[in-house]
C-alpha cells in the first residue's frame, strides 16, 4: 500500500488492514516507521469522520472520582464546602471558572472538558 492521505472509506479500510499487518514490526525498523506514519493518517481521518464529543463535565467528574477512589469530601478543596459539592454533582449549580481552574490544576483534569456546557436540573416548582 502506498502511503497517501486517506480520503475514502475504502482507503481507510485498506489503511487499517495495513496497520494490522505491520502491528508487530520490530522497533526502529522501516516497517515500524511506516506503521507510525500510517497511524497518524488513520487518526487524522478518524478525527475528521468519526469525531468523539467531549463528555459531559459532571459525568466526567464522577467518572474520575470513581476511577481514583475519590469522595465528595476530596472535591471540597476545589469546589468548596460539602453543600456546594453536592449542588455541583446534583446539577443544581454550575461549575464556575474558579472551580474549573482548581479542578484542572489540582486533579490534572482537562479544562476543555470541564468548560463544556451541560444541563442543570430544573428546580421543583
Amino acid at each position: 500500500m502506498e502511503l497517501k492521505p486517506i480520503r475514502t472509506k475504502k482507503d481507510y479500510q485498506a489503511a487499517l488492514a495495513e496497520a494490522e499487518r505491520l502491528w508487530d514490526a520490530p522497533a526502529k525498523s522501516p516497517e515500524a516507521d511506516r506503521l507510525g506514519v500510517l497511524v497518524m493518517l488513520i487518526e487524522d481521518y478518524e478525527r475528521q469522520h468519526y469525531p468523539i464529543p467531549d463528555p459531559d463535565p459532571i459525568e466526567f467528574l464522577t467518572h474520575v472520582m470513581e476511577n481514583r477512589g475519590l469522595t465528595r469530601k476530596d472535591l471540597e478543596p476545589y469546589i468548596g464546602p460539602r453543600g456546594r459539592v453536592s449542588d455541583i454533582l446534583n446539577r443544581t449549580r454550575p461549575l464556575t471558572l474558579g472551580m474549573i481552574r482548581l479542578l484542572a490544576d489540582g486533579l490534572n483534569l482537562p479544562v476543555e472538558v470541564l468548560i463544556q456546557p451541560y444541563e442543570l436540573r430544573k428546580e421543583a416548582a
